[in-house]
């Protein structure tokens, strides 16, 4: 996989119900329910809660941001 293919799954699932799980430094995660609001070129938003968080595509890929579509 490779950053064109992430960028064009989150596309495709705009406005849809995703998990978003983000695993940040000294073991400390984060689990986020919400939708993608936004796509942008080098970030995309999911809105938690009326709140929009961007997250970046490259995080993704890495898998430091895994993202569960529904």
């Amino acid at each position: 996989m490779n950053l064109d293919d992430v960028k064009n799954k989150i596309k495709q699932n705009l406005n849809n119900n995703i998990e978003i799980k983000v695993y940040g430094m000294r073991n400390r995660n984060a689990t986020y329910v919400g939708y993608i609001s936004n796509v942008y070129p080098a970030i995309f938003t999911v809105n938690i809660n009326g709140l929009d968080k961007s997250f970046n595509y490259v995080d993704v890929l890495t898998g430091e941001v895994k993202i569960k579509y529904y």
